[in-house]
Formats: structure tokens, C-alpha cells, sequence
């Protein structure tokens, strides 16, 4: 019981620290667009690099946002329906859903390790003026994102299954139709 609490705070920890990674990046990726604005349009000396670098960032808080979304419960589920259903049910699902995600992940981590792997070696880089190892880097860097968010899902799984019903999320508006 102990190891789960553990391993449920640790996954915690880890996904807060690379969500406020992906919050910086977004920062900069305004700070990097500014600046190629205001050097193509005032001083009319443009970059090589600016385009290319807020692209890899993006790329990185794409990845990094998933993770967020995972940690978050922020992804799709029918509320209307899983609510309706007993905790028992619940779990189940919950079950089914982290089993899909893991084996989605270990699918992807197996068929996308070549590839990666090797995009890395080479140290791969876009075919442009600048050449960034973009390649090179977001290649593996999905692989392990995936793996982020399968450990997160199955953390997720452990500390909810201690957990009594959920609450619905704020906002969330009640099945509570009543024509009178």
C-alpha cells in the first residue's frame, strides 16, 4: 500500500515539474515569435532560426500538454454515463481504460524504438538553413512522453481506486432534470 501511495506521488510530482516545463515554453515560444517579428518587420533582418525553434518547442508542449491532460483526468470520457453507473462499474472502466492506454503506449514505444532510435544516432536534423536535430529529438522524445502518460494512467487507476466515487468536474452540470 505504502509502494503505490509512493509511486502515486512520485508520478504526481514528475508530471507537475513537466507541466510547468510546458507552461515555460509556451512563454517563450511568444518571446521567440516577437522577436522575429519585430527583426523581419523593423529592422529587416529576419532569423534563421525562429520559426524552426518555436516549432520544436510546440512540438515539446504538445507532447508535455498530453501528460498535463492525463494528469489532469482532463481526457474524453461520457460522464453522463459513467457517473450513472455504480463505483464497482467505474472501476472497471477505469480498469479497461488504463489497459488500453498502457498497451497503446507499449505498441507505440515497440513499433516507434527503430525509428527513434536511430533518428537519434544519426542526430537527424530538418533539411533547412539552420538545421535543428528536431528530428533527433522529438522522435525519442514521443516515446517517452507515451510512457510518461501510460505510468500517469496506471497511477491515476491506484489512487482512484481508493478513492470513493468521484465528484463530477467543476462546471459540470448535475443530471438533475426536474419539469416542475
Amino acid at each position: 500500500m505504502k509502494f503505490f501511495a509512493g509511486f502515486c506521488r512520485l508520478c504526481e510530482a514528475v508530471s507537475l515539474f513537466i507541466s510547468r516545463i510546458a507552461m515555460w515554453l509556451s512563454a517563450t515560444i511568444v518571446a521567440v515569435m516577437m522577436f522575429e517579428v519585430i527583426s523581419r518587420y523593423v529592422f529587416e533582418a529576419p532569423t534563421l532560426w525562429a520559426n524552426e525553434s518555436s516549432l520544436w518547442m510546440a512540438g515539446f508542449v504538445y507532447l508535455f500538454a498530453g501528460l498535463y491532460a492525463m494528469r489532469e483526468r482532463g481526457h474524453i470520457r461520457v460522464t453522463v454515463v459513467y457517473n450513472s453507473l455504480p463505483r464497482k462499474a467505474q472501476l472497471v472502466l477505469d480498469a479497461i481504460g488504463t489497459l488500453v492506454v498502457v498497451l497503446f503506449a507499449a505498441a507505440l514505444v515497440i513499433g516507434g524504438w527503430d525509428i527513434a532510435w536511430k533518428a537519434l544516432i544519426r542526430w537527424e536534423t530538418l533539411s533547412t538553413a539552420w538545421q535543428p536535430p528536431i528530428p533527433a529529438t522529438i522522435k525519442p522524445a514521443i516515446l517517452v512522453c507515451t510512457v510518461l502518460i501510460a505510468v500517469q494512467a496506471v497511477s491515476n487507476f491506484f489512487a482512484d481506486f481508493h478513492k470513493d466515487a468521484p465528484a463530477p468536474p467543476e462546471g459540470e452540470v448535475k443530471d438533475t432534470y426536474n419539469p416542475v
